[in-house]
Protein backbone atom coordinates (compact mmCIF):
# COMPACT_ATOMS: atom_id res chain seq x y z
CA UNK A 1 0.00 0.00 0.00
CA UNK A 2 1.43 3.34 -1.01
CA UNK A 3 2.02 5.76 1.85
CA UNK A 4 2.21 9.54 1.99
CA UNK A 5 5.97 9.70 2.50
CA UNK A 6 7.48 11.87 -0.20
CA UNK A 7 4.64 11.41 -2.67
CA UNK A 8 3.14 14.90 -2.34
CA UNK A 9 4.80 18.25 -1.83
CA UNK A 10 4.06 21.84 -0.99
CA UNK A 11 4.84 23.78 -4.16
CA UNK A 12 3.67 27.33 -3.39
CA UNK A 13 2.82 29.53 -0.40
CA UNK A 14 0.91 32.77 0.11
CA UNK A 15 0.26 34.79 3.25
CA UNK A 16 -1.50 38.12 3.70
CA UNK A 17 -1.73 39.46 7.22
CA UNK A 18 -3.03 42.67 8.77
CA UNK A 19 -3.63 44.05 12.22
CA UNK A 20 -6.98 42.90 13.58
CA UNK A 21 -9.80 44.94 12.12
CA UNK A 22 -7.69 46.56 9.38
CA UNK A 23 -7.97 44.18 6.41
CA UNK A 24 -8.40 46.27 3.24
CA UNK A 25 -11.14 44.02 1.86
CA UNK A 26 -13.59 41.35 3.04
CA UNK A 27 -12.35 37.94 4.08
CA UNK A 28 -12.89 36.18 0.75
CA UNK A 29 -10.96 38.89 -1.09
CA UNK A 30 -8.00 38.54 1.27
CA UNK A 31 -8.09 34.76 0.82
CA UNK A 32 -8.22 35.01 -2.97
CA UNK A 33 -5.12 37.21 -2.83
CA UNK A 34 -3.26 34.65 -0.71
CA UNK A 35 -4.21 31.80 -3.07
CA UNK A 36 -3.07 33.78 -6.11
CA UNK A 37 0.21 34.51 -4.30
CA UNK A 38 0.69 30.77 -3.66
CA UNK A 39 0.06 29.97 -7.31
CA UNK A 40 2.47 32.66 -8.50
CA UNK A 41 5.05 31.35 -6.02
CA UNK A 42 4.71 27.89 -7.56
CA UNK A 43 4.38 29.00 -11.18
CA UNK A 44 0.95 27.40 -11.59
CA UNK A 45 -2.11 29.16 -12.98
CA UNK A 46 -4.91 29.55 -10.39
CA UNK A 47 -7.30 28.03 -12.94
CA UNK A 48 -5.43 24.72 -12.54
CA UNK A 49 -6.48 24.34 -8.90
CA UNK A 50 -9.00 21.53 -8.62
CA UNK A 51 -9.19 20.93 -4.87
CA UNK A 52 -9.40 22.66 -1.50
CA UNK A 53 -9.01 21.59 2.13
CA UNK A 54 -9.37 23.66 5.27
CA UNK A 55 -9.85 23.45 9.04
CA UNK A 56 -11.18 25.40 12.00
CA UNK A 57 -14.62 26.22 10.61
CA UNK A 58 -13.35 28.41 7.79
CA UNK A 59 -16.40 30.07 6.26
CA UNK A 60 -15.15 30.38 2.67
CA UNK A 61 -16.78 27.64 0.64
CA UNK A 62 -14.64 26.40 -2.26
CA UNK A 63 -17.41 26.75 -4.82
CA UNK A 64 -17.51 30.48 -4.04
CA UNK A 65 -13.78 30.78 -4.69
CA UNK A 66 -14.04 29.30 -8.17
CA UNK A 67 -15.18 32.35 -10.18
CA UNK A 68 -12.51 34.68 -8.80
CA UNK A 69 -9.78 32.15 -9.51
CA UNK A 70 -11.08 31.04 -12.91
CA UNK A 71 -11.18 27.41 -11.80
CA UNK A 72 -12.43 25.17 -14.58
CA UNK A 73 -13.24 21.99 -12.66
CA UNK A 74 -13.56 21.56 -8.88
CA UNK A 75 -12.94 17.94 -7.97
CA UNK A 76 -12.27 17.96 -4.22
CA UNK A 77 -13.34 20.03 -1.22
CA UNK A 78 -13.11 19.04 2.44
CA UNK A 79 -12.62 20.38 5.94
CA UNK A 80 -11.44 18.92 9.25
CA UNK A 81 -13.94 18.46 12.07
CA UNK A 82 -13.59 20.77 15.07
CA UNK A 83 -13.26 24.50 15.41
CA UNK A 84 -9.68 24.64 16.61
CA UNK A 85 -6.21 24.75 15.12
CA UNK A 86 -5.78 21.09 15.99
CA UNK A 87 -6.83 20.21 12.45
CA UNK A 88 -4.16 22.22 10.64
CA UNK A 89 -1.93 19.26 9.74
CA UNK A 90 -4.94 17.00 9.17
CA UNK A 91 -5.93 19.27 6.28
CA UNK A 92 -2.60 18.34 4.66
CA UNK A 93 -3.60 14.70 5.05
CA UNK A 94 -6.84 15.40 3.23
CA UNK A 95 -4.95 17.10 0.40
CA UNK A 96 -2.66 14.09 0.22
CA UNK A 97 -5.62 11.70 0.08
CA UNK A 98 -7.12 13.62 -2.82
CA UNK A 99 -3.91 13.76 -4.83
CA UNK A 100 -2.73 10.21 -4.15
CA UNK A 101 -6.09 8.68 -5.09
CA UNK A 102 -6.32 10.68 -8.30
CA UNK A 103 -9.33 12.71 -7.17
CA UNK A 104 -7.47 16.01 -7.58
CA UNK A 105 -4.10 17.19 -8.83
CA UNK A 106 -3.58 20.64 -7.26
CA UNK A 107 -5.08 21.15 -3.80
CA UNK A 108 -4.88 24.35 -1.79
CA UNK A 109 -4.94 24.12 2.00
CA UNK A 110 -6.14 27.46 3.34
CA UNK A 111 -7.44 29.40 6.32
CA UNK A 112 -8.81 32.94 6.37
CA UNK A 113 -9.78 35.06 9.34
CA UNK A 114 -11.01 38.64 8.94
CA UNK A 115 -12.92 39.92 11.94
CA UNK A 116 -15.19 42.22 9.98
CA UNK A 117 -16.48 39.27 7.95
CA UNK A 118 -16.47 36.24 10.23
CA UNK A 119 -16.30 37.82 13.70
CA UNK A 120 -13.95 36.97 16.54
CA UNK A 121 -12.44 33.50 16.55
CA UNK A 122 -13.69 33.04 20.12
CA UNK A 123 -17.19 32.44 18.72
CA UNK A 124 -15.97 29.29 16.96
CA UNK A 125 -14.09 28.21 20.07
CA UNK A 126 -17.26 28.52 22.14
CA UNK A 127 -19.12 26.29 19.71
CA UNK A 128 -16.58 23.45 19.81
CA UNK A 129 -14.76 23.63 23.12
CA UNK A 130 -16.44 25.85 25.68
CA UNK A 131 -19.73 24.00 25.60
CA UNK A 132 -22.41 24.00 28.29
CA UNK A 133 -20.43 21.47 30.32
CA UNK A 134 -17.61 23.99 30.70
CA UNK A 135 -19.64 27.21 30.68
CA UNK A 136 -21.63 25.85 33.62
CA UNK A 137 -18.40 25.68 35.61
CA UNK A 138 -17.52 29.28 34.73
CA UNK A 139 -15.15 28.56 31.85
CA UNK A 140 -16.18 31.09 29.21
CA UNK A 141 -12.88 31.94 27.49
CA UNK A 142 -10.12 29.86 25.86
CA UNK A 143 -7.52 31.34 28.22
CA UNK A 144 -9.40 30.02 31.24
CA UNK A 145 -9.66 26.49 29.90
CA UNK A 146 -5.99 26.36 28.96
CA UNK A 147 -4.94 28.05 32.22
CA UNK A 148 -6.37 25.12 34.19
CA UNK A 149 -4.26 22.72 32.17
CA UNK A 150 -1.20 24.93 32.58
CA UNK A 151 -1.58 25.07 36.36
CA UNK A 152 -1.77 21.28 36.53
CA UNK A 153 1.31 21.02 34.32
CA UNK A 154 3.21 23.32 36.66
CA UNK A 155 1.87 22.33 40.08
CA UNK A 156 1.11 18.62 39.74
CA UNK A 157 3.69 17.53 37.20
CA UNK A 158 6.44 19.88 38.31
CA UNK A 159 7.22 21.60 34.99
CA UNK A 160 8.76 24.97 35.91
CA UNK A 161 6.77 28.01 34.75
CA UNK A 162 10.01 29.31 33.24
CA UNK A 163 9.54 26.71 30.50
CA UNK A 164 6.50 28.63 29.22
CA UNK A 165 8.40 31.91 29.35
CA UNK A 166 11.18 30.32 27.27
CA UNK A 167 8.58 29.58 24.57
CA UNK A 168 7.47 33.22 24.63
CA UNK A 169 11.02 34.52 24.48
CA UNK A 170 11.88 32.21 21.56
CA UNK A 171 8.83 33.41 19.63
CA UNK A 172 9.73 37.06 20.20
CA UNK A 173 13.39 36.40 19.38
CA UNK A 174 12.36 35.06 15.98
CA UNK A 175 9.50 37.49 15.42
CA UNK A 176 11.72 40.49 16.08
CA UNK A 177 13.90 39.33 13.16
CA UNK A 178 11.03 38.59 10.75
CA UNK A 179 9.93 41.61 8.66
CA UNK A 180 6.47 40.06 8.21
CA UNK A 181 5.87 39.63 11.96
CA UNK A 182 3.78 41.90 14.13
CA UNK A 183 6.68 41.81 16.58
CA UNK A 184 9.30 42.80 14.01
CA UNK A 185 11.95 44.94 15.66
CA UNK A 186 10.42 44.41 19.09
CA UNK A 187 11.89 42.33 21.85
CA UNK A 188 10.68 41.64 25.38
CA UNK A 189 12.77 41.22 28.51
CA UNK A 190 12.06 39.04 31.50
CA UNK A 191 10.92 42.18 33.29
CA UNK A 192 8.52 43.03 30.44
CA UNK A 193 7.08 39.56 30.65
CA UNK A 194 6.69 39.60 34.43
CA UNK A 195 5.11 43.06 34.49
CA UNK A 196 2.55 42.32 31.75
CA UNK A 197 -0.98 41.92 33.06
CA UNK A 198 -2.41 38.57 34.05
CA UNK A 199 -5.05 37.34 31.59
CA UNK A 200 -5.95 34.12 33.39
CA UNK A 201 -3.54 32.78 35.98
CA UNK A 202 -0.83 31.69 35.22
CA UNK A 203 -0.98 33.37 31.78
CA UNK A 204 0.43 36.84 31.32
CA UNK A 205 -0.45 38.91 28.28
CA UNK A 206 2.63 37.71 26.42
CA UNK A 207 1.69 34.05 26.95
CA UNK A 208 -1.33 34.52 24.69
CA UNK A 209 -1.50 34.30 20.90
CA UNK A 210 -2.59 37.30 18.86
CA UNK A 211 -5.62 37.53 16.59
CA UNK A 212 -4.95 39.09 13.21
CA UNK A 213 -6.89 39.66 10.03
CA UNK A 214 -5.45 37.70 7.15
CA UNK A 215 -5.34 34.56 5.09
CA UNK A 216 -2.83 31.93 4.15
CA UNK A 217 -2.66 29.28 1.42
CA UNK A 218 -0.35 26.39 0.63
CA UNK A 219 -0.55 24.66 -2.76
CA UNK A 220 0.01 20.88 -2.72
CA UNK A 221 0.68 18.72 -5.77
CA UNK A 222 2.24 15.34 -6.46
CA UNK A 223 5.99 15.08 -5.98
CA UNK A 224 6.38 14.42 -9.69
CA UNK A 225 4.47 17.57 -10.61
CA UNK A 226 6.29 19.66 -7.98
CA UNK A 227 9.64 18.99 -9.65
CA UNK A 228 8.45 20.87 -12.75
CA UNK A 229 7.34 23.99 -10.86
CA UNK A 230 9.30 27.09 -9.81
CA UNK A 231 10.25 26.46 -6.18
CA UNK A 232 12.06 23.73 -4.35
CA UNK A 233 9.49 21.15 -3.20
CA UNK A 234 8.81 20.66 0.51
CA UNK A 235 7.88 16.98 0.62
CA UNK A 236 5.27 15.70 3.07
CA UNK A 237 6.89 12.79 4.90
CA UNK A 238 3.95 11.95 7.12
CA UNK A 239 0.68 13.15 8.66
CA UNK A 240 -1.19 11.86 11.70
CA UNK A 241 -4.42 13.01 13.30
CA UNK A 242 -6.92 11.87 15.91
CA UNK A 243 -7.39 11.42 19.65
CA UNK A 244 -6.82 8.65 22.16
CA UNK A 245 -9.10 7.21 24.81
CA UNK A 246 -9.67 9.58 27.69
CA UNK A 247 -9.18 12.75 25.65
CA UNK A 248 -11.87 15.26 24.74
CA UNK A 249 -13.93 18.12 26.11
CA UNK A 250 -15.92 15.94 28.49
CA UNK A 251 -13.26 13.34 29.30
CA UNK A 252 -9.92 15.11 29.53
CA UNK A 253 -9.81 15.04 33.34
CA UNK A 254 -10.69 11.36 33.72
CA UNK A 255 -7.01 10.46 33.70
CA UNK A 256 -4.63 12.47 35.88
CA UNK A 257 -1.86 12.17 33.32
CA UNK A 258 -4.05 13.10 30.36
CA UNK A 259 -5.11 16.45 31.76
CA UNK A 260 -1.61 17.89 31.52
CA UNK A 261 -1.00 16.82 27.95
CA UNK A 262 -1.82 18.58 24.71
CA UNK A 263 -3.61 15.51 23.37
CA UNK A 264 -0.78 14.44 21.06
CA UNK A 265 0.48 11.23 22.67
CA UNK A 266 -1.16 8.81 20.25
CA UNK A 267 -0.82 11.17 17.26
CA UNK A 268 2.91 11.55 17.87
CA UNK A 269 3.33 7.79 18.20
CA UNK A 270 1.54 7.21 14.90
CA UNK A 271 3.60 9.93 13.18
CA UNK A 272 6.94 8.51 14.29
CA UNK A 273 5.87 4.97 13.34
CA UNK A 274 4.57 6.12 9.97
CA UNK A 275 7.72 8.01 8.99
CA UNK A 276 10.38 5.92 10.72
CA UNK A 277 11.73 9.14 12.18
CA UNK A 278 12.29 10.07 15.82
CA UNK A 279 12.52 13.39 17.68
CA UNK A 280 16.31 13.47 17.24
CA UNK A 281 15.78 13.46 13.45
CA UNK A 282 13.86 16.76 13.49
CA UNK A 283 15.89 19.87 12.64
CA UNK A 284 13.27 22.54 13.36
CA UNK A 285 9.66 22.65 14.57
CA UNK A 286 6.62 24.88 14.24
CA UNK A 287 4.58 24.20 17.37
CA UNK A 288 1.15 25.80 17.55
CA UNK A 289 0.97 27.91 20.70
CA UNK A 290 -2.46 29.27 21.40
CA UNK A 291 -0.96 29.75 24.86
CA UNK A 292 2.65 29.19 25.85
CA UNK A 293 2.15 26.29 28.27
CA UNK A 294 0.21 24.33 25.64
CA UNK A 295 3.28 24.43 23.39
CA UNK A 296 5.36 23.07 26.27
CA UNK A 297 2.93 20.17 26.66
CA UNK A 298 2.91 19.57 22.89
CA UNK A 299 6.69 19.31 22.72
CA UNK A 300 6.69 16.88 25.65
CA UNK A 301 3.91 14.83 24.03
CA UNK A 302 5.95 14.53 20.84
CA UNK A 303 8.82 13.03 22.82
CA UNK A 304 11.45 15.74 22.56
CA UNK A 305 11.89 15.58 26.33
CA UNK A 306 10.27 13.95 29.35
CA UNK A 307 8.28 15.97 31.85
CA UNK A 308 11.04 15.70 34.43
CA UNK A 309 13.56 17.04 31.88
CA UNK A 310 11.54 20.15 30.99
CA UNK A 311 13.53 22.50 33.19
CA UNK A 312 16.72 21.70 31.28
CA UNK A 313 15.18 21.41 27.82
CA UNK A 314 13.11 24.59 27.75
CA UNK A 315 15.88 27.16 27.75
CA UNK A 316 16.01 30.00 25.25
CA UNK A 317 19.34 28.92 23.79
CA UNK A 318 17.84 25.49 22.97
CA UNK A 319 14.83 26.95 21.15
CA UNK A 320 16.28 29.55 18.77
CA UNK A 321 17.79 29.46 15.31
CA UNK A 322 20.29 28.87 13.96
CA UNK A 323 21.95 26.57 16.48
CA UNK A 324 19.39 25.61 19.15
CA UNK A 325 18.79 21.98 20.00
CA UNK A 326 15.22 22.36 18.68
CA UNK A 327 14.56 25.77 17.10
CA UNK A 328 10.82 26.40 17.29
CA UNK A 329 8.41 28.88 15.72
CA UNK A 330 11.08 30.46 13.59
CA UNK A 331 8.74 33.04 12.09
CA UNK A 332 7.61 34.11 15.55
CA UNK A 333 4.68 31.72 15.80
CA UNK A 334 1.15 32.66 16.79
CA UNK A 335 2.53 34.70 19.68
CA UNK A 336 4.87 37.03 17.79
CA UNK A 337 4.55 36.48 14.04
CA UNK A 338 0.76 36.77 13.95
CA UNK A 339 -2.29 34.59 14.35
CA UNK A 340 -4.46 33.56 11.43
CA UNK A 341 -5.46 30.34 13.17
CA UNK A 342 -2.00 28.89 12.66
CA UNK A 343 -1.78 28.79 8.85
CA UNK A 344 1.38 30.90 9.07
CA UNK A 345 3.10 28.02 10.85
CA UNK A 346 2.45 25.71 7.90
CA UNK A 347 3.90 28.35 5.61
CA UNK A 348 6.97 28.72 7.82
CA UNK A 349 7.47 24.94 7.74
CA UNK A 350 7.70 25.12 3.95
CA UNK A 351 10.06 28.10 4.10
CA UNK A 352 12.45 26.26 6.40
CA UNK A 353 12.64 23.31 4.02
CA UNK A 354 13.13 25.61 1.02
CA UNK A 355 15.83 27.55 2.87
CA UNK A 356 14.19 30.99 2.77
CA UNK A 357 13.01 31.51 6.34
CA UNK A 358 13.87 34.83 8.03
CA UNK A 359 15.44 32.71 10.79
CA UNK A 360 16.81 29.87 8.72
CA UNK A 361 18.12 26.72 10.37
CA UNK A 362 21.19 25.79 8.28
CA UNK A 363 20.60 22.82 5.98
CA UNK A 364 17.25 22.00 7.58
CA UNK A 365 16.08 18.68 6.17
CA UNK A 366 13.07 18.03 8.39
CA UNK A 367 10.46 20.27 9.99
CA UNK A 368 7.71 19.19 12.36
CA UNK A 369 4.37 20.99 12.19
CA UNK A 370 2.30 20.43 15.35
CA UNK A 371 -1.30 21.62 15.19
CA UNK A 372 -3.32 23.36 17.88
CA UNK A 373 -2.79 21.61 21.23
CA UNK A 374 -5.70 20.73 23.46
CA UNK A 375 -8.31 20.62 20.70
CA UNK A 376 -10.64 17.59 20.57
CA UNK A 377 -8.89 16.43 17.38
CA UNK A 378 -5.20 17.19 16.98
CA UNK A 379 -2.75 16.54 14.15
CA UNK A 380 0.91 16.78 13.21
CA UNK A 381 2.93 16.52 10.01
CA UNK A 382 6.57 16.36 8.99
CA UNK A 383 7.99 18.15 5.95
CA UNK A 384 11.27 17.08 4.40
CA UNK A 385 13.74 18.37 1.83
CA UNK A 386 14.27 14.95 0.27
CA UNK A 387 12.07 12.06 -0.79
CA UNK A 388 12.61 8.87 1.26
CA UNK A 389 14.34 6.02 -0.53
Amino acid sequence: MQGIAGNIAAAGIGLRQYKRGTAPMPERGVLIGAIIDACEDAGLAPSEIDGFASFGDDQNEPVRLMPDLGIKDLRWCSTVFGGGGGGIAAAIGQAAAAIMTGQASAVVVYRALVQGSSGRLSAAVMAHHLNSHMAGAGLVAPAQMCAIRAMRLFEHHGVPPEAAEAIVQACYYHGSRNPEAVAYGKSISHEDYEKSRIISEPFHLFDCSRENDGAGAVLFVSAEKARDLKKKPAYVLGVAQGAEKGWGDLLENDDADQYATAGFKSVARHLWDQTGLRPDDIDVAQVYENFSAQAVASIIDHGFCRIEEAGDFFRLENLIAPSGKLPINTSGGNIAQGFVHGIGMMIESVRQIRGDSPNQVPEAKTCLLAGGPGAPIVSSAIFGSEQPD
